[in-house]
């Protein structure tokens, strides 16, 4: 499986309804993460850019493509954002791989 931050932001209208009427959006979140085969490790409102961030785990990029569309599809973001994360051991796997190609690319030049 693999891991992915979300960075959201609501709409002024959701910002408002949230306001209107309090309610923790985890579950709602959850529910469409879960039925696409991952799991949401953390779920966190935040300040600045984006209103809601999360770690999510799913099994490929093709689910959680999945997720973006139904989530951001809502049209309840004004911003829907995802970002594949990589483990430590995977980027230390990446850097000794690119090692063995590095002299192979060669730079445009005037």
């Amino acid at each position: 499986m693999a891991f992915y931050l979300i960075q959201a932001s609501y709409k002024e209208e959701q910002v408002k309804a949230l306001i209107s009427n309090p309610q923790d959006r985890t579950q709602a979140a959850r529910q469409v993460i879960e039925g696409l085969g991952g799991k949401l490790h953390h779920f966190f409102f935040a300040f600045g850019d984006y209103d809601i961030v999360g770690i999510v785990e799913m099994p490929n990029n093709v689910n959680m493509a999945a997720v973006s569309l139904a989530i951001g599809g809502a049209g309840t973001t004004s911003a829907f954002k995802t970002t594949a994360l990589i483990t430590a051991e995977e980027a230390l796997e990446a850097m000794k791989l690119a090692g063995t190609r590095a002299t192979a690319y060669k730079p445009p030049s005037g």
